[in-house]
């Protein structure tokens, strides 16, 4: 529910930030403690990109970002929340390079025969 609310609060660029409005972000996943006190969302720039200035930018905000979220999804307590760069679109690239490799690509084959 968190992803979704702070994915929808990005589209929406409530958030008067020259570097939030000028960029399309991906909110890939919420992580909460089991407790419920901190949210880690990891975000990445549409397209990718240097996700520093936007995670600076989300962190300049986050009070703003922690009021919104909590009144959209109706908490009883705004969780803490932190941004993180998410890095699953490059751990896939990653695999499917060594996958496409000479090298494996020869042992794939050979377990064909």
């Amino acid at each position: 529910m968190l992803r979704h609310a702070l994915a929808e609060l990005l589209s929406r660029r409530e958030i008067h930030d020259d570097v939030l409005t000028r960029t399309v972000l991906t909110v890939a996943e919420v992580r909460m403690t089991p407790d419920l006190k901190l949210a880690t969302a990891y975000v990445m720039p549409l397209g990718g990109g240097d996700p520093k200035p936007i995670l600076d930018a989300l962190d300049k905000h986050k009070r703003l970002i922690r009021t919104t979220l909590a009144k959209a999804v109706k908490l009883k307590y705004a969780p803490d929340i932190r941004f993180r760069a998410d890095e699953g679109f490059d751990e896939a690239m990653k695999i499917d390079r060594l996958l496409s490799s000479p090298q494996v690509r020869r042992d794939v084959d050979k377990n064909d025969e």
